[in-house]
């Protein structure tokens, strides 16, 4: 978004005002005024210490309406799984040409899915692929020998969560092109599950801040109590 059209955007509303989440969803929607279908994304500051094993949220979430991107997924398997992760739509599948390829540096893949047994070959590439955020994990469901179950999941909307260094969690939970329902779904599911995530051991008000912005528009604040609940 150019400058101008972002102060027009920033314009429309009060930035120093938080709004019911629902009321949000619909001046992020008005704003996407790009070009091209903005993704309307979620960011959460959380009050706990990422560098606490006990207090690191992390998670998976099937949204309702899925994501309106197109998932490219690689199911790193021998057969006969890789057959199975192909007729339940994966994009690529198979075990050693990919591993060669991933050793490359081949990067046209959102996400890896792989069985357990061959988790010792692909956990060799950690120091390519972890940067990407490409290894798989038992606790996201991308390590497992139900691969048709995995890649129908990720395929209809199933992400993956986790906070960062600052506290923060975000995600992008569908498209600005969808309707103002489809994206109030999508945000309570999304938001919700973070919330049933907060660690036993965090202390004090565990959501700080809540925004919703569009790819290239203006963030706008959100009331976290406006979800519903009790003391966030």
């Amino acid at each position: 978004m150019s400058g101008k059209r972002f102060t027009k955007a920033a314009g429309t509303y009060d930035r120093s005002q938080t709004y019911d989440f629902k009321k949000a969803v619909e001046i992020v929607k008005a704003n996407a005024t790009a070009k091209f279908d903005e993704s309307f994304d979620v960011s959460l500051n959380l009050g706990v210490d990422p560098r606490k094993a006990d207090q690191l949220v992390r998670g998976t979430v099937a949204l309702p309406h899925g994501t309106g991107k197109s998932v490219r997924v690689l199911v790193v398997a021998k057969g006969p799984k890789d057959k199975e992760a192909l007729d339940a739509g994966a994009d690529y599948a198979g075990f050693t040409e990919y591993l060669e390829k991933l050793q490359g540096g081949w990067a046209d893949i959102d996400i890896i899915i792989a069985t357990p047994d061959v988790m010792g070959e692909l956990g060799k590439l950690g120091r390519v692929l972890g940067p990407r955020g490409l290894m798989p994990n038992p606790k996201s469901g991308t390590v497992t020998f139900d691969v048709a179950k995995a890649v129908t999941e990720v395929k209809a909307g199933k992400i993956e969560f986790r906070v960062d260094k600052a506290g923060n969690v975000h995600a992008a939970v569908g498209k600005c092109s969808f309707g103002v329902d489809k994206l109030v779904e999508n945000v309570q599911t999304f938001v919700g599950t973070v919330l049933r995530a907060k660690p036993a051991t965090a202390r004090g008000k565990y959501v700080k801040s809540i925004h919703f912005s569009s790819t290239m528009g203006p963030s706008v604040s959100v009331d976290e109590y406006s979800f519903g609940g009790g003391d966030h």
